[in-house]
C-alpha cells in the first residue's frame, strides 16, 4: 500500500511571505509590460483570452466601472484588463485565469535571474528523504502548475522538480471543495485513505477530509489562518513523518 503526500505551497513549504512579498510585487510589477505585449494578439495568448473572458462575466463594482470606461473610450481595452487584473491581485482573488499569467511572468523572472525560490529552512531535506523512501510527492496549490514548477526548479538548494510525481491547480477544481480532492484521488490512481494532505487553510483541510484524505493543518509563524480546527497540527514539515508511521502500523 503506497503513501501519497499532497502539498500546498504557500505556508506549507514556503513562507507566506515569498508568496506576497516576492512573487505577486513581481507579477503586478510586469503584468503592464506582459499585457502591451501580447493584449492585442490574444487568439495566439489563450491565458489573455481566458482573463477576458473571466472579466466579462465578473459583475463587481470594480468590474463594471472599468468596463464603464473602457466603452466610453476613457481607457483602452487593454488598459482596462491590465487594471482588472491588477485588482485582482490586491484582493488575492483566486482566479484561474490570473494565476496562469502569474505563471508566465514569473518563468520570465526565474529564467533571468531575477527570482529565487525561498522555501522553509528543512523542506528540501525532508522532500528528498520522502522521495527516497518512495511516498508519492504531489502538489496541489491555487498557483498554476508551471509556477508551482519553476517554484521548485529555481530553490537555493537546487532543482527540487523531479522529486514530484504530480502536479494539481485550480484547473482541477476549487481548493476548498470535497470533489476537487476526490478528483485528485482518481487521477493518483490511489485511495484517499492512502493520502495526507498538508496545508495552511482549514477550509481546504476540511474539503480533503470530506473526500477521505487524511489532513495536517501547517501552523507557523507568519501564517494567516491560526485556527486548526480538530485538524492534527505540524509546525514544521519534520513532524510530518510521525503522522505517516503512525498511519503505515
Amino acid at each position: 500500500m503506497s503513501q501519497h503526500l499532497l502539498l500546498d505551497i504557500e505556508g506549507t513549504t514556503c513562507p507566506v511571505t515569498f508568496v506576497s512579498n516576492i512573487l505577486f510585487p513581481f507579477a503586478k510589477r510586469e503584468l503592464s509590460n506582459y499585457i502591451n505585449q501580447h493584449g492585442n494578439d490574444s487568439t495566439q495568448n489563450r491565458y489573455i483570452q481566458d482573463a477576458r473572458e473571466e472579466w466579462a462575466k465578473d459583475q463587481s463594482v470594480e468590474s463594471a466601472e472599468l468596463k464603464r470606461q473602457v466603452k466610453e473610450q476613457q481607457i483602452s481595452e487593454v488598459t482596462g484588463l491590465t487594471q482588472y487584473l491588477e485588482h485582482l491581485i490586491t484582493v488575492d482573488k483566486k482566479s484561474t485565469a490570473l494565476k496562469d499569467i502569474q505563471g508566465q511572468i514569473w518563468e520570465y523572472g526565474y529564467n533571468n535571474g531575477q527570482l529565487k525560490a525561498e522555501l522553509f529552512p528543512e523542506t528540501a531535506e525532508c522532500l528528498m528523504r520522502w522521495h527516497q523512501e518512495r511516498i508519492a510527492l504531489s502538489v496541489y496549490s491555487s498557483g498554476s502548475i508551471r509556477a508551482q514548477q519553476l517554484l521548485y526548479k529555481h530553490t537555493s538548494k537546487g532543482n527540487l522538480e523531479p522529486l514530484f510525481n504530480q502536479w494539481f491547480d485550480t484547473h482541477t477544481g476549487p481548493k476548498k471543495s470535497a470533489e476537487s480532492y476526490i478528483t485528485i484521488a482518481n487521477q493518483l490512481n490511489s485511495n484517499a485513505e492512502n493520502i495526507w494532505f498538508v496545508s495552511d487553510n482549514g477550509d481546504e483541510c476540511d474539503a480533503a477530509r470530506t473526500a477521505g484524505m487524511h489532513t495536517l493543518f501547517s501552523l507557523r509563524d507568519g501564517n494567516p489562518d491560526r485556527n486548526p480546527r480538530d485538524h492534527a497540527i505540524i509546525h514544521t514539515l519534520r513532524d510530518v513523518g510521525a503522522h505517516l508511521s503512525a498511519s503505515s502500523k
